[in-house]
């Protein structure tokens, strides 16, 4: 599989999976615009992924649609587009942050709905959304990110016939050791991921790079739409 003179959009491209996907597309030739919200991750992720004149980053705030639209305004039409912004947090249902759960509806589900109207792809161009395994098998106060999940999946399949010949995907990421659980787990991470990687067929967490190969697949694969790619290690059969 090659990217050569293909241009890939990463948003939520600063850390995390969206830093696995640059990576890997970078490795296939790609050039790569990397967006998020903050420049001085932007500029520290450009930093990590070394490759000059073929790496660019583009603030955005995908929250909101006039951001969203001006970054493709900018750029003008692109091969690839891969959305990994997320703000990632567990509520109970009991006593819900209403206010929380807005913004990470607004992070994840309408941030895909603004790159899906504004968007402009090239000729066999894709684009590629982040769901995850909560979507199937969900935790204890993690309905928000569950039913945000499964709307992005639902709303891929209409958008592949609405957008063809574009074509519209998910990768849903199982255990991903990424940055954003240093901030869910805290000091408990390393026991946690240790105990559920025992529980897990392929025997460990998941990497960013193994999302990045993923995301290869489904922007190279022109007879794929509509899908929902599982990177999760084999979590939905234990």
């Amino acid at each position: 599989m090659t990217l050569e003179q293909q241009h890939v959009v990463v948003v939520g491209g600063s850390s995390g999976i969206g830093l696995g996907v640059a990576r890997a597309a970078l490795a296939q030739g790609a050039s790569v615009t990397l967006a998020s919200r903050s420049s001085e991750k932007l500029a520290r992720a450009a930093a990590l992924l070394d490759s000059p004149g073929r790496v660019r980053t583009c603030p955005v705030d995908a929250t909101s649609e006039d951001s969203v639209r001006q970054l493709f305004e900018t750029l003008g039409p692109v091969n690839h587009v891969v959305v990994t912004a997320v703000e990632a947090r567990y509520l109970g249902i009991r006593e819900m942050d209403f206010a929380a759960a807005r913004r990470i509806f607004d992070s994840k589900l309408m941030a895909a709905f603004h790159v899906a109207s504004h968007a402009r792809l090239a000729p066999g161009g894709s684009l590629v959304f982040t769901t995850g395994i909560a979507s199937l098998r969900p935790k204890p106060n993690g309905s928000v990110i569950a039913a945000a999940n499964g709307a992005i999946e639902a709303a891929v399949r209409a958008w592949a016939l609405e957008l063809a010949p574009v074509r519209v995907n998910a990768l849903s990421p199982g255990w991903i050791d990424t940055p954003v659980w240093d901030t869910i787990a805290g000091e408990a991470k390393a026991a946690m991921f240790e105990q559920h990687a025992r529980r897990l067929p392929v025997g460990r967490i998941g990497t960013a790079l193994d999302v990045g190969h993923a995301a290869l697949f489904l922007m190279g694969n022109g007879f794929t739409t509509g899908e929902v790619l599982r990177v999760d290690g084999g979590h939905p059969l234990v």
